[in-house]
């Protein structure tokens, strides 16, 4: 079996050809430039078993990332696990959002500026944002020691420094206070059809009550205590007008809504001015 031979099949049997690309060039330890350009190339019967086990897992709805332990995100090469949800493009609009604040923008004139990432899974916002802004002090919070695990693993392996803290959403970090808080919290209502595309993702990670705000209000509610700056949020394409709100609500001044790259509202913010 060749290369060509070894696509060829996964496509006939309904793979996508770009997953399946992925995953024979993790398979065969190469990248997938080298498979384009070596299309005759063998391929042994162990890489062959393994290509053909993951594609079928592929086909069940098993994300790729899952099937390699990686995933590319603002740059970064992450590792994932069932454990964290996959990172997606469209959260990069708030980590471009935040980038905007500590480098260019309202927070830019502080030396050392406190952010902090509530549900960090993977650790996918943090890094991103510690990689691009040195100065910034990072702390990542989860209630899922697996996840933070998996965080503290990129962390190392990336060089950059993160602070991790169990706990859930405000509760990690006590009385601390922050100018920059960062959050992609589960937004899919419970009823979501979605729902059924992302079994293999941690459905505590995704979902949420009160149509898919629950957590996202639990975070804002709080936030006069925990934020003197700014807050970013990342949410459904429909939830906009709830997060403006709710944001509203606490106190937030300089509400905006940013859309991600398919142009749908992803992300709210607000400054936040801290009550004692």
């Amino acid at each position: 079996m060749t290369v060509d031979d070894a696509l060829a099949a996964a496509s006939t049997c309904g793979v996508d050809r770009l997953d399946a690309t992925v995953l024979l060039a993790f398979c065969l330890e190469r990248d997938r430039t080298w498979l384009i350009a070596h299309g005759d190339a063998p391929v042994d019967d162990a890489a062959a078993a393994s290509f053909t086990s993951c594609w079928r897992r592929r086909l069940d709805g098993v994300p790729v990332a899952y099937l390699t332990g990686q995933r590319e995100f603002h740059g970064l090469r992450l590792l994932v696990s069932p454990d964290v949800l996959v990172p997606r493009p469209e959260t990069e609009t708030l980590v471009d959002w935040a980038i905007e604040l500590l480098s260019a923008g309202a927070l830019s004139h502080l030396a050392a500026p406190n952010v902090v990432d509530l549900g960090t899974g993977s650790g996918a916002i943090a890094l991103a944002v510690a990689a691009n802004c040195r100065q910034a002090r990072l702390t990542a919070t989860d209630k899922s020691e697996p996840a933070l695990r998996i965080a503290r693993a990129n962390a190392e392996r990336l060089g950059l420094r993160l602070d991790c803290v169990v706990g859930d959403w405000w509760q990690a970090v006590d009385d601390r206070r922050f100018d920059l808080a960062l959050a992609n919290p589960p937004y899919v209502a419970l009823d979501d059809v979605h729902l059924a595309a992302l079994q293999h993702e941690p459905q505590e990670a995704l979902v949420a009550g009160d149509a898919g705000l629950a957590d996202i209000g639990a975070i804002v509610a709080a936030a006069r205590q925990r934020v003197s700056g700014w807050i970013l949020i990342e949410h459904g394409f429909d939830q906009a007008p709830a997060v403006r709100r709710l944001l509203a609500q606490a106190g937030g001044r300089a509400i905006e809504t940013r859309v991600d790259l398919a142009g749908q509202p992803r992300c709210t913010g607000a400054r936040i001015d801290a009550v004692e």
